[in-house]
């Protein structure tokens, strides 16, 4: 007699890495899937956190944050999306060039404090070009996926109706963290000096590759059933290779050793930013 398949209340974004697994092209008999349709799984961050979700996508700082509060999830070794973080802070070109030493004084927007994106870039700008990350005025837009996640002073809210773009574009903030595909048109240009080499020269000091959302499972599902973790690292992994050939590629891994470097650094800047309260140890981040 067959047995039926465990459905899971999934979270997943549409990415070439998880479109075979989304598609059912990659599956198992033991699990079924009910995918949520939201189109930006940024959005149900806060579901995720509350536990709502049997599997689900997750930025990398927002478990650490939820980690520190011993909420019910538990963390799978594996990469579903990764942002290079060095192009997306940008500038107004019509106002001028903008270097990291001149973003003293000034506004710089962001989607929230605690975006890992966001995390990387200050990172990035404290420990690389000597920033100081105090002397910034951070404007954000939406509130911490964390419940209870304290901001610093120097972060103010963004007025209502405003979008961090729109405010870039309108010669409202100095600088603002936003993806490349905000900066196609020309008029948003990288701050960073030629942020490609310097991508590449940071991956190779740091031994790192960018990572940004990660894989949870809720953490009473890990321990009644604890085979699930395998067999999602598995079908993640299969359906990762059907779009090997995808841009950034290299990005999106799997496995705890390859992992290490960057879940290191991550932990560090997330540390050093007051994001968290202490640094976990890497292995902490995947016990049930």
């Amino acid at each position: 007699m067959a047995t039926q398949a465990l459905r899971l209340r999934t979270l997943l974004g549409d990415y070439p890495n998880t479109a075979a697994l989304k598609s059912a092209a990659v599956a198992s008999p033991r699990l079924a899937f009910d995918f949520d349709e939201v189109k930006l799984p940024q959005t149900a961050f806060k579901a995720v956190v509350r536990g709502e979700y049997d599997v689900a996508e997750l930025a990398i700082v927002t478990y650490l944050q939820a980690l520190a509060q011993g909420r019910p999830l538990v963390l799978l070794p594996t990469v579903v999306m990764a942002i290079p973080p060095h192009p997306c802070l940008a500038c107004n070109a019509a106002r001028g060039s903008l270097s990291p030493a001149e973003l003293s004084g000034k506004r710089v927007g962001i989607r929230a404090h605690s975006v890992t994106t966001v995390a990387w870039v200050r990172g990035i700008l404290a420990n690389d070009y000597g920033v100081d990350l105090d002397r910034i005025e951070w404007v954000s837009f939406e509130d911490p996926h964390v419940p209870g996640g304290v901001e610093p002073a120097n972060v103010r809210r963004a007025p209502p109706g405003k979008t961090l773009t729109g405010m870039l574009r309108a010669g409202e903030l100095d600088a603002g963290v936003v993806m490349p595909a905000d900066q196609q048109d020309g008029v948003l240009v990288p701050v960073l000096p030629e942020p490609e080499r310097a991508l590449e020269a940071w991956c190779a000091r740091h031994g790192v590759r960018p990572l940004n959302h990660m894989v949870v499972v809720h953490r009473d599902l890990m321990q009644r059933e604890p085979w699930i973790g395998a067999t999602l690292l598995e079908l993640l992994g299969h359906s990762a290779e059907r779009a090997a050939a995808m841009p950034g590629a290299g990005n999106i891994r799997s496995g705890i050793e390859a992992l290490r470097p960057g879940l290191e650094l991550i932990i560090h800047y997330a540390y050093q930013q007051g994001l968290i309260p202490r640094r976990p140890a890497v292995e902490e981040l995947f016990k049930m």
